[in-house]
């Protein structure tokens, strides 16, 4: 069974690479069987190639920048869940997506599950007057 630390370790990584824009430093954190649902309640996407297309469909396709807006909270069973805020254009206009994104790790240390928490409401207006 991975650790606690694993889990926190992975997952703060996670959103250093979205922030940097990194794909393939994504992917290597996914199993090859992996389950993607971004947001929950989207089908799930299923397998590393169609995680793959969405992210390079979706972050490849646009400039964001991902910050933590709190610390991961770790299971002693592999499990991982944390907040974090996406700085992105929706409609042309600068805003922030705040998501909650919850992890789960197989034996070897990958990404097996996640789900991404977050709708339209959670979008806010940057730099508004």
């Amino acid at each position: 069974m991975i650790s606690a630390q694993h889990v926190q370790e992975s997952m703060a990584r996670y959103v250093e690479l979205v922030d940097a824009g990194d794909i393939d430093g994504i992917l290597a954190l996914y199993a090859k069987n992996a389950t993607v649902e971004d947001p929950v309640g989207h089908a799930p996407l299923q397998g590393i190639e169609a995680i793959e297309r969405f992210y390079r469909e979706g972050l490849g396709a646009m400039k964001v920048s991902a910050t933590r807006t709190g610390p991961v909270r770790a299971t002693l069973n592999g499990c991982g869940a944390m907040p974090f805020r996406v700085d992105l254009e929706w409609g042309g206009q600068p805003c922030s997506l705040h998501v909650i994104d919850v992890m789960e790790f197989d034996a070897d240390g990958k990404i097996r599950s996640m789900k991404a928490f977050w709708s339209e409401v959670n979008v806010t207006a940057r730099g508004a007057a």
